[in-house]
Order: structure tokens, then sequence, then C-alpha cells
């Protein structure tokens, strides 16, 4: 039994010779040193690398072509919205790309027209704009924490449809991701920031109400996909209870939504995975 340990064990000398993830993942096979979890970690930096690569290639189409692109991470508290925005953004130009993040509307905000302070926001002339949640802050998390007023809220579900149509009309690229995580693991994540002490800022008292208030946010999660999901401005529902798998595949989504240069010579499949991304459909079962 010993000799067998021995055998696949990685020796200080071989470890101290690999110069790449991919080497060190191929003497691990030779080994047969059980260790999944590294096998896993190298094929997703693997891949991110790769992923990223197609982004900067993206980004630079986008600058060539002055498109203006938006896209929309929303979901549920700890989805892991703003991990995936960072992988996207990391190695893109920042001169052509941004992450917003708005706080909440100050008071001169809260009296004029909802939509303005995000149109100004909006991406310009070959920029790419990630908005870590968006106007849809009005659709869920408002109407469940009572943020905004029945009036307020019904107006608005009446507007955003035409306020869509009228981005997509004008050219703009409108991509809604929405991170799809259970009960569970949201719960999970919660303690898990909880615990860490560069995390807890991320903790706030609308995240306290996650749990508690659950079944509304559900409520008025559906009633938002039955009223937003249009053919110009369709929902991506993102299974995100697998952190980097989502990162992946929302990446994998948008690289997929255009013929940029250089795509054919991708060095990974630019098609994402349908059990992990999937349009919004009404008898879709979903996990939050």
């Amino acid at each position: 039994m010993e000799e067998v340990i021995e055998k696949n064990q990685i020796t200080l000398e071989e470890f101290e010779s690999i110069k790449s993830n991919a080497e060190l993942l191929k003497l691990i096979r030779q080994k047969k040193t059980h260790v999944r979890w590294i096998e896993t970690r190298l094929h997703y930096e693997s891949e991110l690398r790769k992923l990223q690569i197609e982004l900067v290639k993206l980004q630079q189409w986008i600058a060539k072509n002055k498109l203006r692109v938006a896209v929309i991470f929303e979901g549920r508290d700890a989805a892991g919205k703003g991990g995936s925005i960072r992988r996207f953004s990391e190695h893109l130009n920042p001169r052509a790309s941004r992450t917003v993040a708005l706080t909440k509307p100050t008071e001169i905000e809260q009296g004029q027209w909802y939509f303005r302070r995000y149109i100004k926001e909006l991406p310009n002339p070959g920029e790419i704009v990630f908005f870590d949640r968006s106007w849809y802050n009005r659709a869920v998390v408002e109407p469940v924490m009572g943020f905004c007023t029945e009036a307020q809220y019904q107006k608005y579900m009446l507007q955003v449809p035409d306020f869509e149509h009228m981005l997509y009309e004008d050219g703009v690229y409108v991509i809604k991701f929405w991170f799809s995580i259970s009960k569970e693991v949201q719960l999970e994540r919660f303690n898990a920031r909880m615990d860490n002490p560069r995390k807890r800022w991320k903790f706030s008292p609308v995240d306290k109400k996650g749990q508690e208030y659950w079944d509304r946010y559900t409520h008025y999660k559906g009633l938002m996909f039955s009223k937003t999901h249009t053919t110009y401005s369709p929902w991506i529902i993102v299974k995100a209870n697998d952190k980097k798998t989502a990162r992946l595949e929302s990446m994998r989504y948008v690289l997929s939504q255009f013929d940029y240069e250089g795509k054919e010579t991708a060095a990974t499949t630019l098609f994402p995975d349908p059990n992990t991304v999937m349009r919004y459909h009404r008898s879709s079962l979903q996990i939050d």
C-alpha cells in the first residue's frame, strides 16, 4: 500500500519543473493522483483565460464599429453578479468599458423620470457597459422592500417595454442576464460573507431580508419576466449555484451574440451550455 501511495505522489523535483497549468494537469493524470478539485480549478482557469482573450477581441471590434453594448446582470442578492462582472471586465480596455452600480437615488433623482439616471449611464459609441443591477431595481427589489409606491411600480411596468424598444430601435445592444440561485445556496453565501472579514461589506440590511422575503421576491420576479421578456429584449436565465460555471457560460453567451473579427480562431467553444444558460420561458423549471 505504501508503494502505491509513493508512486502516486508528486515529488518536489517534479513540481518545481512544472512550467504551466497544462503540465501540472498532465502530471496529475499520469500519477493517477485523485485530486478532482485541482483538475476542476485548472480547467476553469484555462477556459476563463481563453474566453477573456475572446472578450478582448470582441471589445476591439465593438470599438472599431462604434457599437453600443449594455450587459445587465440581475438576480437575487449573492447570486454572483459582481464576481462575474469582474471576470468579464478585468482584462478589457477601461477606456472603452465601464461598470455601473448605482447607489440609491438622491432626493433630486427621486423627483425625476425613473429612467433618467440610467439613460446617462448607457454606452457611448464603441463602448461596452456592465450594469451591476439596473433599471430593474424597480421591478423586484423596490416593491419587495417598499422603496416605491404601487402607482410608481405600475407606471414603471407599463413603460419599461417601450423604453427597451426605443433602445433596440436606436441600435443599442442590450443583454439581460438573470443569475438564478436556490434559497439554500443564498443562505450559504450570506454566511460565508459574514465569516470573511474582507467580504462583510457586501452584506447589507437589504441582504438580511433576502431569505425572509424569498417568496415575495419570487412573486415580483415572475411578474417582471411575464411583462418584460420580449423578442427584442429577452431575459437570459443563468443557473448560478456554481459560480465558476455561471461565469464561463455567461461569457460564452455574450460572445455567441456577435460576429466579431477573429472569432473563428477561438481556442474554446463559444456556444453556452443550454443546461446552464437559456431564454426565459413560462414553463421553465426555475431554481429560484
